[in-house]
């Protein structure tokens, strides 16, 4: 224990493989919602809006979690690049996500909820209690 910091150690390996998990984690909901978005028939996407709900949750959870605005930052990241690259068409043809509006909902629906969890959790770390003085 360092005893002018309060330190245990070095925490950097257990940060980066948290942040790992989270990264992951985004990922994993990115898949998961890129094939399960559509199964509601009615006009209101539901599939969609709960996919969207979920990412915006895992999002400002992870923020608090960690303490860090990165916290919201690295599963929105593994979301948006899974999902972004299963929207787009592969060489026979097929497309994964579709252009209907569940999966209009769903792309644009989930990156504004990445967008305002990582927001949100910026304005939570500038307002939160300060250190120090």
């Amino acid at each position: 224990m360092n005893p002018t910091t309060g330190n245990r150690g070095p925490g950097w390996p257990v940060a980066v493989g948290v942040y790992g998990v989270l990264f992951l984690l985004g990922v994993t909901e990115g898949a998961i919602g890129s094939f399960q978005y559509s199964r509601e028939p009615e006009p209101v996407p539901v599939a969609a809006l709960v996919c969207c709900a979920v990412i915006l949750l895992t999002c400002l959870l992870a923020a608090w979690g960690m303490r860090s605005a990165s916290g919201a930052l690295l599963p929105g990241m593994g979301w948006i690049i899974t999902s972004f690259l299963l929207s787009m068409p592969v060489s026979n043809g097929s497309v994964i996500i579709t252009g209907t509006r569940p999966g209009e909902w769903y792309l644009y629906g989930g990156t504004l909820s990445v967008a305002a969890a990582v927001v949100t959790s910026f304005a939570g770390m500038a307002s939160g209690p300060r250190r120090g003085t």
